[in-house]
């Protein structure tokens, strides 16, 4: 699944091309995606002009005069710039064509992404009301986790996974955060000192900012808006690596099953 590395590397591949570009033609070929696609939105945006590209979380957000769209990547979608003549795919469920006859359009084998129109007060919709601060914001401290965590009896990696707590940190990168800073992934959030907090938020963002320079993490469903794959999956050191030898004590890494997640990690340098 695409986590924030791979949304904030999509972002800043897409942006140069369609930036205060004017959005000539809507093409919605399937719908039904995690929720309906709004059927009025080509009436809602064409002939509009594309004023900003951000990212919240793992959403991507696309502003204009009467209001913002939202789109998802889901678990294996991708958005790509392309001309408007290249032939869609079988999975390319939704294109926005600019002047000048550049694309973007949504790859969702899965359809579990998401295009929705916000209206003129996007932070207010559900999806991004209740959000945490950003992981790589100074809003993201070892105090402000260290103080959400009293008390909790939920794991840790639960605890940073999720999304009303701080946003965007995936499965992949909470196992290798967690690897890094030599913190089991079973250990009760509240049972986790100040000073440990301050250490994982310092990887945290060191983790996330080398994923984001190196383009993000090469997954099978996941490619860049340039169709290139990232590069990060290189550098992985715990997810993935089930059965295989610990980088740092040698000894095999374990997996196990987390609210449905698979979670890597080594017994004996995390604790």
């Amino acid at each position: 699944m695409p986590e924030l590395p791979e949304v904030e590397t999509t972002l800043r591949g897409i942006s140069p091309h369609i930036k205060n570009q004017i959005v000539r033609k809507v093409i919605i070929r399937q719908p039904k995606l995690r929720w309906p696609i709004p059927k009025e939105l080509p009436q809602l945006i064409e002939q509009q002009t594309l004023l900003n590209l951000s990212r919240r979380a793992k959403y991507l957000l696309f502003d204009f005069d009467a209001g913002t769209l939202l789109i998802h990547l889901g678990m294996s979608g991708s958005l790509r710039v392309m001309t408007e003549n290249e032939p869609p795919a079988k999975h390319d469920h939704f294109e926005i064509v600019f002047e000048h006859n550049t694309s973007i359009r949504l790859t969702d084998p899965r359809r579990f992404g998401t295009v929705l129109w916000l209206g003129k007060d996007p932070y207010q919709h559900g999806l991004l009301r209740k959000l945490g601060p950003e992981p790589l914001s100074d809003q993201l401290t070892g105090l402000y986790l260290y103080e959400q965590s009293r008390h909790k009896k939920v794991s840790i990696k639960q605890f940073l996974m999720n999304q009303n707590i701080v946003t965007g940190i995936g499965n992949i990168y909470c196992t290798e955060v967690l690897f890094y800073t030599g913190i089991s992934p079973v250990r009760a959030a509240g049972n986790i000192s100040l000073r440990r907090y301050i250490t994982l938020v310092t990887q945290i963002k060191k983790t996330l900012s080398l994923a984001i320079e190196q383009g993000g993490t090469t997954l099978r469903d996941f490619v860049g808006s340039d169709g290139k794959p990232g590069y990060f999956k290189q550098e992985l050191s715990a997810y993935g690596r089930s059965g295989l030898p610990c980088k740092y004590c040698q000894q095999t890494l374990t997996d196990i099953k987390q609210a449905q997640r698979t979670t890597v990690y080594c017994t004996h340098c995390q604790t």
